[in-house]
């Protein structure tokens, strides 16, 4: 039983600073996720992705926000030791509280990557999605959220 108790006091404090992380995500930022899946990328990690393009990214999306004239229908930011999680709020009653929904969000963000100088420069916009995106940034987890109830999570792999 000591032996157990042991190996699960260890198996505990190898986790811990993740399982800690993640925990202080859920439960602050968006709600225990209901759903979750794996994304399989086309795309591979850009040799030059690190912590401060990825928050540049965000800081990007979210002055395109704000500079609109209404409000922002979602908030965007990064979050993990090297801004490695993306979440995604929703700062609309409605607009993200379903997985179709979320997807169908997901599918408007892909729409405008696809546009975008890097996806052009590449020759990748009519093949990559906005997850494509996410992963050649070195994102590594994307999280959406209605802002209320519902959250939805995806890894990139």
């Amino acid at each position: 039983m000591r032996l157990r108790l042991a190996v699960a006091g260890l198996l505990v404090a190898l986790a811990g600073p993740a399982a800690a992380q993640e925990g202080a995500h859920a439960g602050y930022y968006y709600p225990e996720p209901q759903s979750r899946e794996e994304y399989v990328s086309r795309a591979r990690t850009m040799i030059d992705a690190d912590r401060s393009r990825r928050l540049q990214f965000t800081q990007a999306l979210t002055l395109g926000q704000l500079e609109r004239p209404y409000p922002p229908p979602f908030t965007i930011y990064a979050k993990g030791e090297e801004a490695e999680k993306l979440i995604i709020v929703s700062m609309t009653a409605g607009y993200a509280d379903t997985l179709y929904r979320m997807r169908g969000f997901l599918a408007l963000l892909t729409h405008g990557s696809r546009e975008s100088p890097l996806f052009q420069s590449f020759r990748v916009e009519e093949i990559f999605t906005f997850l494509d995106l996410l992963k050649l940034l070195g994102f590594q987890q994307l999280t959406v959220t209605d802002g209320d109830r519902y959250a939805h999570q995806i890894l990139l792999r």
